[in-house]
């Protein structure tokens, strides 16, 4: 079986924007990478049910969010680009229910929402600044950094800058309303957030602690509580690091979350009755800087994209342990930090 991924990038050095990779599941090894569409820094990419690819978007000081519909043939024809001036944001994602596209800017502390029209475009719908710091030097400023439904269609958004978690609700047109906020511990740094399949559980992953937070997540107030924070790195280890990506397995069993410095994956098991995580290994990511990472849809394998060294690593999974087994290494990819299976 032939899996595809879409990947986005940088496009700093070599990289030319949005490529697909294919996965042979059979032979076990990555094939066939292909550039897809030609655009500047679409740094992470979310994918419609109609195959319409939302992008980060830059366009010289412009930044925002593209649109590209997929062809019968395979190729991609741009929609339309909604941006305005200064970064563009570095998270987007699709809400399917309500036809509407997030996104998460980090160098304005912004999270906004816009309208898919009938053809696939996108029309701005709402827009909410953060205000707030915390004590670390790279949170002077809010930095939002993620943007994502609750299981419960919630908007859950991450700030790195001002350590908190917020939970909004959206209305058919993508207006938001704030209806609870979360305070990580100061320096925290709060990047991505998971959920568990039981929906009352999520795991926060803080760039600037390396801390994996597991929160309890309350549906009828849309309310994070505290439940546990587990580091992602080795006891004494003093180098710099930046936590990054993290996924929990289809079956709940298992959550990993990568290591940019330690480059490394941390790999958890995940009790199945208090959701509490205790750490059963640290593999090596084969690369430097490992931005993004996926689960393939059948759980059987784990894709890490290395940024610094433009490589690709494959990883065979233990479904029952859930540790990982090193297949592929050194598989070219320029400066990926996005990975989405198609």
């Amino acid at each position: 079986m032939m899996q595809k991924m879409i990947l986005g990038s940088y496009t700093k050095k070599d990289s030319q924007g949005i490529y697909s990779i294919e996965l042979d599941t059979e032979k076990k090894e990555l094939i066939n990478l292909q550039p897809l569409i030609k655009e500047d820094n679409p740094t992470f990419l979310a994918i419609s049910d109609k195959e319409t690819i939302y992008a980060v978007s830059k366009d010289g000081s412009l930044g925002g969010v593209a649109a590209y519909q997929k062809n019968d043939d395979n190729t991609y024809t741009f929609l339309n680009r909604i941006s305005e001036e200064g970064a563009p944001p570095c998270y987007v994602a699709v809400d399917e229910a309500r036809q509407l596209v997030y996104g998460a800017n980090y160098h304005k502390g912004l999270i906004t929402s816009y309208k898919i029209n009938e053809d696939g475009s996108l029309s701005l719908a709402d827009r909410i600044e953060h205000t707030g710091n915390g004590p670390h030097e790279n949170q002077g400023i809010p930095h939002a950094h993620y943007s994502d439904l609750t299981p419960d269609n919630r908007l859950v958004a991450c700030d790195l800058g001002n350590d908190t978690v917020y939970t909004y609700d959206v209305d058919s047109e993508g207006k938001l309303t704030e209806v609870a906020t979360f305070k990580a511990n100061p320096g925290t740094g709060p990047r991505h957030i998971v959920f568990h399949p039981n929906n009352q559980v999520a795991y926060l992953f803080g760039e600037l602690s390396s801390d994996v937070v597991v929160l309890a997540y309350d549906q009828a107030t849309g309310e994070f509580t505290e439940k546990q924070v587990i580091s992602t790195l080795p006891e004494g280890y003093a180098e710099f690091n930046g936590g990054a990506a993290i996924r929990v397995s289809k079956d709940g069993s298992t959550l990993y979350a990568s290591n940019r410095g330690h480059n490394s994956l941390a790999v958890y098991h995940i009790d199945e009755n208090t959701q509490e995580l205790e750490l059963i290994q640290l593999i090596s990511v084969e690369g430097d800087f490992p931005r993004d990472f996926d689960i393939t849809p059948d759980q059987q394998f784990v894709v890490v994209a290395n940024q610094n060294t433009d490589n690709l690593t494959l990883f065979e999974r233990d479904t029952n342990s859930g540790e990982l087994h090193l297949l592929q290494k050194d598989i070219y990819a320029p400066e990926i930090v996005c990975i989405q299976f198609n």
